[in-house]
């Protein structure tokens, strides 16, 4: 669960069934933030079900197999901060920890120190 780098473009689509609400390739806004999209499918997080009422969901470009760019480990602290300062977010999962069996993403070749640390970081 989890405004922006001043040289991203930001794109506003009003797509009512997107997959999600901000996409970092580059960075691209599908729905409103306060709006529900539908990232997360079925999920639980903390006992809690339907994430999608929820969550904020953010894709990033990478798999399993293939690593994540730079300018999307680059531009991530500061999406997460501008987002933690305009809506009440707490936590951060993934949709492996949301969908576990269901969902793998954004997988072991994720670097979660690393975007902790840009985090702790002022």
């Amino acid at each position: 669960m989890m405004m922006l780098r001043a040289a991203v473009a930001w794109h506003v689509f009003d797509l009512s069934h997107s997959a999600f609400h901000l996409g970092m390739i580059g960075l691209v806004q599908f729905v409103p933030v306060h709006r529900r999209a539908w990232h997360a499918g079925v999920s639980r997080w903390r006992g809690r079900g339907r994430c999608n009422d929820f969550s904020v969901g953010i894709e990033l470009e990478g798999t399993d197999d293939r690593g994540f760019s730079e300018a999307q480990y680059a531009g991530l602290p500061d999406l997460v901060r501008a987002l933690r300062a305009a809506l009440p977010l707490r936590e951060i999962a993934a949709h492996s920890d949301i969908a576990p069996g269901r969902k793998t993403d954004p997988g072991v070749r994720f670097d979660w120190p690393r975007l902790f640390a840009d985090l702790a970081r002022a």
